[in-house]
């Protein structure tokens, strides 16, 4: 069991690629080991659920628009039923301000489309310091691949 008291193969296959796929047991713990492996060496970590990511360059690196939820019985005056646009800042804006290698550990990875997940592996091509881990669901033993290949056809 070396692998979960080091981890050194997983960040450099991390390193090497940019974006990796994780198939993790469903039973959990060996993922939260490798990022904390990560963290002791150096990374800034945010993990968040892929769920209602929408794009995934806005939502996590440029200042973008979000509107409230709809609550029924509202005015249609100015904001109109759907609401006024708020503006919300980039989620991984204060990992970026730090020096260092960023993290982003996505849960659920499963959910997303061919189109989110291609648009991660650009992200990451772009932006050198930013390192992405995307569960993609369980498997009987901890394994990972670029997400490049893990992309389904």
């Amino acid at each position: 069991m070396p692998l979960l008291l080091t981890g050194r193969s997983f960040r450099q296959d991390l390193e090497r690629s940019g974006a990796l796929a994780l198939f993790a047991p469903l039973e959990g713990g060996a993922e939260t080991r490798l990022m904390r492996r990560l963290r002791a060496a150096g990374y800034q970590a945010q993990m968040l659920s892929a769920r209602g990511l929408g794009d995934p360059e806005a939502f996590l690196t440029r200042l973008h628009g979000v509107r409230p939820p709809h609550l029924g019985h509202q005015s249609v005056g100015r904001g109109a039923a759907v609401g006024e646009v708020q503006r919300a800042a980039p989620l991984l804006g204060p990992q970026f301000a730090a020096e260092g290698p960023v993290l982003l550990w996505l849960l659920e990875g499963q959910v997303l489309s061919n189109a989110e997940l291609e648009a991660l592996c650009r992200l990451c091509r772009k932006e050198p310091r930013l390192k992405v881990v995307v569960e993609m669901g369980g498997a009987t033993a901890l394994r990972w691949q670029p997400l490049e290949t893990a992309l389904p056809a």
